[in-house]
């Protein structure tokens, strides 16, 4: 895979606190994609090849692997199914209870002494138990071919890069050209301005409301807001330079240029709101609708979303993507260019209780989607994710996926991850619904920002 940043994710011991993710699906979706009595159509997966070396010694072994990424439970028992006929080696793959964060999920397994071999986790929750209950992986095959997409704690890796996630303005181009009655190339637009014409000429060709805004706290609170400090610069390291700045009230966050950016921006997406007379009553299951139906052109969101949309009807063939989230009117600014991808799902192996035959399954596994010939199709064609590793041929099927891989290729995104403390997007996704429902000023909610990080020293 040509293309995948330079630069890996370096994290810290400060920062080993941060138990919350930072971008990507929270803790599954609104609905249920992994309905058993929906007929899914699947690429088939060709197992005729298989050059993978097991080691015979590891044949009836059991390893769980415990799955916060909800939406692709099926598709993981799948591939551990795969696994263990090449294999021997039995994975359990047990899903993340809703109601349940992954790390409060993880940290009750270690309490109760029954960790799982592996655990699918948000990068922020890798970063807080890392060192004290993750295997090092610094040595293992596999890093080499995501450079770029790996998490460093103090020059050591302890988690496996699961799969690249990305975020911005999902358009429905087909609903756009229909409604404006001509072509509609994406990159045409490229600053704040212009996406508001663009929203302008849509109302006024009759969609009244393009923009689908989702009330949920962990969207506004984290994949939305978290743009203040990922567009610092575009890298983590800026993030957390500006996150360490506002915490020691070293920045005036009402000079900042990009706090107030992402406001204008966030203010023309709540003035188009398809729900703007009830933006709280919103619900996530009919945006995905109202972006397949054409009612809306636009749904803030990620490639996560594209189950919804499938349930919704779309197809694989639709012309769907992403546009940036439009920061100002200068057509250079990265932000302007680029949207926001990085790794947001990561896989830790247990360094504490679990066996030493245990542990060198599971390295097995990871390696086997990494390396082997069936892992590789399996990660992309069954799972449907974005693989971070050079050596994966494969490209993902749904077009949010694909535009995202593409993007990445073309080095048209940006690898920043906001590593924030694990109540940020309950206590500041809060405060961006009450400015979302017009129920506080642009310098009350600043306000809120500032006192919720001075709280942090």
């Amino acid at each position: 895979m040509k293309g995948i940043g330079a630069k890996a994710t370096k994290i810290g011991v400060m920062m080993v606190t941060a138990v919350l993710m930072l971008t990507g699906c929270r803790f599954g979706f609104a609905s249920d994609p992994d309905d058993p009595n929906e007929v899914v159509q699947e690429e088939p997966i060709d197992t005729s090849v298989d050059t993978f070396e097991y080691d015979a010694s590891l044949s009836g072994t059991k390893i769980t692997l415990l799955n916060s990424k909800a939406e692709i439970q099926v598709a993981l028992t799948k591939m551990a199914e795969e696994y263990e006929k090449k294999s021997g080696v039995h994975v359990e793959v047990m899903p993340v209870t809703d109601g349940d964060s992954p790390y409060t999920k993880v940290v009750s397994m270690y309490n109760s002494g029954t960790p799982p071999t592996m655990a699918i986790l948000d990068t922020t929750d890798v970063i807080a138990l890392a060192e004290e209950k993750a295997v090092d992986l610094t040595g293992e095959p596999w890093t080499a071919e995501a450079e770029g997409y790996l998490t460093e704690v103090n020059g050591k890796i302890y988690s496996f890069p699961l799969c690249i996630e990305g975020r911005g303005l999902i358009y429905n181009r087909s609903v756009i050209e229909e409604t404006l009655g001509r072509e509609f190339d994406p990159l045409s637009v490229t600053t704040l301005d212009e996406f508001a014409a663009l929203l302008d000429q849509l109302t006024e060709a009759g969609m009244k409301r393009p923009v689908s805004v989702a009330k949920e706290d962990w969207s506004l609170g984290a994949h939305q807001l978290q743009y203040i400090y990922e567009t610092y610069d575009g890298t983590s390291e800026g993030a957390q330079e500006v996150i360490e700045a506002i915490k020691e009230g070293t920045l005036d966050l009402n000079s900042y240029d990009r706090m107030n950016q992402f406001l204008n921006m966030f203010d023309i997406l709540r003035e188009y709101n398809v729900a703007r007379k009830d933006p709280l009553g919103a619900d996530y299951d009919e945006m995905a609708i109202d972006l397949v139906d054409g009612k809306t052109a636009f749904w803030f969101n990620g490639n996560w979303a594209w189950p919804n949309l499938s349930e919704a009807g779309a197809e694989n063939s639709d012309a769907y993507g992403f546009l940036p989230y439009f920061l100002n009117n200068d057509p250079e600014d990265f932000a302007n260019r680029e949207i926001q991808a990085s790794p947001s799902k990561q896989i830790m192996i247990d360094g504490r209780v679990v066996s030493d035959q245990e542990r060198a399954a599971a390295r097995e596994f990871l390696n086997w989607i990494v390396f082997s010939e069936i892992g590789q199709q399996m990660i992309v064609k069954t799972c449907n994710l974005i693989p971070p590793f050079q050596n994966n041929p494969y490209e993902p099927a749904d077009p949010l996926s694909r535009d995202i891989y593409n993007r990445v290729h073309e080095e048209r995104a940006f690898n920043a991850s906001a590593i924030v403390p694990n109540d940020h997007w309950a206590v500041l996704g809060a405060s961006m619904q009450k400015y979302l429902a017009g129920r506080s000023s642009r310098e009350e909610l600043i306000q809120s920002i500032e006192n919720y990080w001075e709280e942090q020293r």
